[in-house]
């Protein structure tokens, strides 16, 4: 079954479908988040949900380290062995650099996911846009993963794991405390679904 609109409803195993999107996808206002008690209804729209700016933070850090450290030496090297006229080699790290930054940010604004009744929606992508939807009935494993950069800057991954490993699905840079809510209630709704297959 194909998913294009976060109306459809899955039933299969978690499902990406590419499509070509023109815009970025505009994050969701902060005060539209549901109740953390409340069951999403079956029929209403899906609220969705944008990820925090931490991981914009941390991913534009790490671009600056990383290409900062490549525009310097791309300076210096060339300069210092072949002559201050080859320095300007250095613009070509620089340029992706700004790039990169501009592109972090569209990719960070069409990251987003919602709860609903019955799955999981996530959408991303900027130039092909995902949608993944992951039946709760469909879940083996939900995991709160988080690494040492990640622990530094107080994000934490949700990863799905369903019956086909091909369709897992991921959230990263979460808030820690939002990460293990969301994983208790998927953990939750996955065994109550399953209980009734």
């Amino acid at each position: 079954m194909e998913t294009g609109s976060p109306h459809d409803t899955g039933t299969a195993d978690a499902q990406e479908t590419p499509t070509p999107a023109t815009a970025d996808v505009p994050a969701p206002d902060a005060g539209t988040e549901p109740d953390a008690g409340t069951e999403p209804d079956a029929g209403a729209e899906p609220v969705w949900r944008a990820l925090p700016p931490g991981l914009l933070t941390m991913r534009r850090l790490l671009l600056v380290v990383w290409l900062g450290l490549l525009t310097l030496a791309t300076a210096l090297v060339p300069g210092l062995l072949a002559g201050p006229a080859w320095g300007a080699f250095a613009v070509l790290p620089l340029a992706l650099l700004l790039w990169g930054w501009v592109m972090l940010e569209r990719n960070w604004r069409s990251w987003r996911y919602a709860e609903r009744a019955d799955d999981l929606l996530i959408s991303r992508g900027v130039l092909w846009h995902e949608e993944t939807v992951v039946p709760y009935g469909r879940m083996q494993l939900v995991e709160v993963t988080s690494g040492p950069v990640e622990r530094h800057f107080g994000l934490a991954s949700v990863q799905l794991h369903t019956a086909a490993a091909a369709t897992d699905a991921t959230i990263p840079g979460l808030d820690p405390g939002e990460a293990e809510r969301l994983r208790d209630r998927l953990t939750e709704l996955g065994e109550a679904r399953s209980a009734g297959l």
